[in-house]
């Protein structure tokens, strides 16, 4: 038998509605099941992008807060530490309270993963992905 710990966690109501249902289209027998699967998840997803080494090109996209106590200006401050990486950004209002900024980023893959890990960790911010590539001449044929 597998060792567990019972823990605790605090979410929003709406959030936790959203996904009770996604369990039951899913057909879990129960939260932990579901919890288990995206904590699961969430680790092979962190352990892919540290495991990045080398050259890569890519877009870092962030979903945030507008109205969060002074995450604008701390996404560009970020932005501004790593101006070697980014070649482009792209700003756009989702709705009233929402916007989403799409990051071109080229460079060692290290700094990428700091970059996106400093944004992600931002009170306010709603959603990061990362996604990135080796650069076109170094795609093995």
């Amino acid at each position: 038998m597998v060792d567990m710990d019972r823990i605790s966690i605090s979410l929003p109501t709406k959030l936790l509605g959203e996904f009770d249902e996604i369990i039951a289209d899913r057909g879990y027998a129960s939260r932990s099941e579901a919890i288990r699967d995206a904590i699961r998840d969430y680790i092979i997803k962190h352990k892919w992008i540290h495991s990045l080494e080398g050259e890569r090109a890519g877009t870092i996209t962030v979903i945030y807060d507008h109205h969060a106590s002074d995450l604008m200006e701390k996404i560009t401050e970020i932005q501004h530490e790593y101006m070697d990486l980014i070649v482009a950004t792209l700003h756009m209002h989702l709705d009233h309270d929402h916007c989403m900024e799409v990051v071109l980023v080229k460079g060692d893959a290290k700094k990428i993963r700091e970059l996106t890990d400093k944004l992600t960790s931002q009170k306010g911010v709603k959603q990061v992905k990362l996604t990135v590539m080796v650069p076109g001449g170094n795609i093995p044929e």
